[in-house]
């Protein structure tokens, strides 16, 4: 849960997993659907996804325990370096370094590294750095004391280099160019995408679509929706979109709402209508399921953060 994002931001999404799944056993036996419910909000579903298939393949192959060795972890669902490097050494006391963020910034300054901290290729180079530096006979307190070090006192914006313990070894601090440390590539400019989604009654129910699995969200249902084409109008595109998607021919009855919202690559502003189903049967041309279900039952399913983000004002409206 931690990757790339805060732990005070995981903690109650923790104890609420916890709580539901308190043995590897109980998740394995779990439906998706109820763990992608418990990671809702959070973002990065595919961790959830890899999660549950991960817990699947420890009680399916190595008999409800956790593989103790590099080579048996890797093979498991949404394991890389990373995870690998640091469940092993922390939980195994495995002589394995940890790089993230966090190991990468604090030895970009240590040591005024050149290399681009957000290049793949420098990568190796960290690595290289962090395994040089290992406390192999406490390799779990070292990486977490590297982390933490990154996370709390050698910060992105205004490090606290007074209290830092490694500050009379720091490079970049002893010539004064802490600020310019670390390297970065510029990005290019992040895609901003116009969409337009549709709340489709019939009767006192809507349509909710479920995204496939191995695509981005997958797993979780949201209302049909897509990218608006351009010279398109946002209501034109609405009907475009759930014809293609669901087979439905609608007729919009209003606008609900206008929503913006960030992903990791990209940034959206969806309209969002209100539409009657006018004639068809629902034909799945993309989701893997859909459902006709009342508004007081939406809050059973797991939707993107994005989809919620007009929920709330679709129940006040409608209820």
């Amino acid at each position: 849960m931690l990757q790339q994002t805060q732990v005070n931001t995981v903690i109650p999404y923790f104890q609420r997993f916890c709580g539901k799944f308190p043995d590897i056993q109980t998740l394995a036996a779990s439906d998706l659907q109820d763990v992608l419910k418990l990671w809702e909000g959070l973002g990065y579903y595919a961790r959830a996804r890899n999660f549950h298939k991960a817990a699947k393949a420890v009680v399916d192959e190595h008999r409800g325990n956790v593989p103790d060795d590099r080579a048996s972890f890797l093979v498991l669902p949404g394991v890389g370096d990373y995870i690998a490097a640091a469940v092993l050494s922390i939980a195994f006391n495995k002589p394995l370094a940890v790089v993230d963020g966090n190991v990468k910034r604090v030895f970009a300054r240590l040591f005024e590294m050149d290399a681009p901290v957000n290049q793949s290729s420098s990568y190796k180079l960290f690595k290289a750095t962090a395994s040089d530096l290992l406390d192999v006979d406490d390799p779990g307190t070292f990486n977490q004391a590297v982390m933490e070090l990154g996370a709390l006192i050698c910060k992105p914006a205004k490090p606290d280099c007074g209290i830092c313990p490694l500050s009379k070894w720091c490079l970049t601090l002893k010539n004064q160019r802490v600020d310019v440390f670390p390297k970065k590539n510029k990005k290019a400019p992040v895609p901003h995408h116009l969409m337009a989604v549709g709340v489709i009654f019939k009767g006192d129910k809507v349509l909710i679509v479920r995204r496939p699995e191995d695509k981005m969200l997958g797993g979780l249902w949201e209302f049909p929706g897509g990218r608006v084409l351009a010279k398109e109008s946002a209501e034109s595109a609405c009907t475009r979109i759930i014809a293609e998607k669901v087979n439905l021919k609608v007729a919009i009855e209003s606008k609900l709402t206008r929503i913006r919202h960030a992903y990791t690559h990209f940034k959206i502003t969806a309209d969002i209508f209100i539409c009657t189903s006018v004639s068809g049967r629902v034909k799945r041309n993309g989701p893997t399921d859909h459902q006709w279900v009342s508004l007081n039952k939406l809050e059973q399913y797991p939707f993107p953060k994005s989809n919620h983000k007009f929920i709330s004002k679709l129940m006040k409206d409608r209820m």
